[in-house]
């Protein structure tokens, strides 16, 4: 039997919380998305030993080395079940329609791009048009923030051609932002399931089945993977993965914005990822001003600092957890109860910032992402 961590179901009790919540105003009834949900979870749940083992055949691994939190070759390629539980539960929960396509295609193509720097790394300019690709194949397809709440007034404010560059800026930022995030085992994979939980809780009280089932399957798919994600991982989900759960998440948002939440829809995100947000817009500011390039990672995300200021890892994962999902409640009372994003955005800011801005204690020795440094190795099976 899988031993699952404190983290895993603290994950539960969330996604329990937010169940409950929605329940009392969703008049669609919760039966459905509780069918989604499990299938996602079982399907990921299923299939990620199965990669697993695939993975270790294949030799494709991470291996140790100075900068990174694991001390033995680690299988990679974990996003792969994230991917396919997802796409299965869609076209049998939900089918493939017009509404689709951008998430679909959009999201193979950044699995793909994620794939290969998992198999072996890529510079980060090709990385970078990959995720471009995916997200200019998403607004082709009709994947665009269109309107968005007036904060300072009743009513929409309609964006025309801007809708296009705002809504790249916002696919790409979330899927960095998420990748980012995979520096710890079931981080990525916590946070995400939050967010996704977050987005359901909100579109399922608002009447919007297609995009709460999409929300579930993915927060289903991110739980079904956290058993052999949370620490000790027996799997990695790569960038393969977190590329792909940032991506999904960003769409999955939009969509919920093109049906009347608006802002709200494109808050609840924002909130929920307002840790690595606001982490990954300090480390950007601080690559600059010292003189590197943004991209280059460095030792001083949020994550690394808790570990520098003796938190455990998994305790470091469960306090990020905490936080993203006060964050995450907070966005999703607020919304029941009409008040505006701006409010929001400030809570998101002043939390982010405050765990940002943790010091880390002079002399104390950082750790590196493994997701986005780690050197990818092939090693005969069994070495792992």
């Amino acid at each position: 039997m899988l031993r699952c961590g404190p983290g895993v179901w603290s994950a539960y009790a969330i996604w329990a919380s937010l169940l409950v919540l929605s329940e009392r105003k969703c008049e669609t009834g919760m039966s459905p998305y509780v069918l989604v949900f499990a299938e996602a979870f079982t399907i990921t749940l299923v299939l990620t030993p199965i990669v697993r083992a695939g993975a270790l055949r294949a030799g494709l691994v991470y291996m140790p080395n100075s900068r990174t939190v694991h001390t033995r070759p680690m299988p990679v390629l974990g996003g792969a079940a994230i991917f396919a539980g997802f796409l299965t539960v869609i076209l049998h929960r939900v089918g493939l329609g017009h509404d689709m396509l951008g998430l679909l295609v959009g999201g193979a193509i950044v699995f793909a791009v994620g794939v290969r720097d998992d198999v072996r790394e890529l510079p980060a300019l090709p990385k970078f048009l990959g995720q471009l690709a995916a997200a200019v194949a998403a607004v082709w397809l009709g994947v665009r923030i269109e309107f968005v709440t007036n904060p300072f007034g009743p009513g929409m404010i309609y964006l025309g051609w801007w809708g296009i560059p705002v809504t790249l800026f916002w696919i790409l930022a979330l899927t960095n932002v998420v990748n980012f995030l995979d520096g710890l085992d079931g981080l990525a994979a916590g946070v995400s399931s939050i967010a996704a939980f977050a987005l359901f809780s909100v579109a399922a009280s608002r009447g919007q089945a297609f995009a709460a089932s999409l929300a579930v399957a993915l927060a289903g798919c991110a739980v079904g993977f956290l058993p052999f994600n949370f620490n000790p991982a027996k799997i990695f989900m790569g960038d393969a993965g977190a590329m792909f759960l940032g991506f999904a998440i960003a769409v999955i948002s939009v969509e919920g914005a093109l049906k009347g939440a608006a802002t709200i829809a494109l808050a609840i995100p924002m909130f929920a990822l307002g840790v690595p947000i606001i982490d990954t817009a300090f480390a950007i500011a601080r690559r600059v001003h010292n003189g590197t390039p943004f991209y280059q990672a460095d030792k001083d995300h949020i994550h690394h600092r808790l570990l520098a200021k003796g938190f455990s890892h998994r305790g470091a994962v469960i306090l990020i957890y905490l936080v993203s999902g006060v964050l995450a409640s907070c966005a999703v009372l607020m919304a029941r109860v009409h008040a505006t994003a701006t409010l929001y955005l400030v809570l998101a800011i002043v939390a982010g910032a405050a765990m940002a801005g943790l010091s880390r204690p002079r002399g104390a020795r950082g750790v590196h992402s493994r997701a986005n440094a780690g050197t990818h190795t092939h090693v005969p099976h069994g070495q792992a």
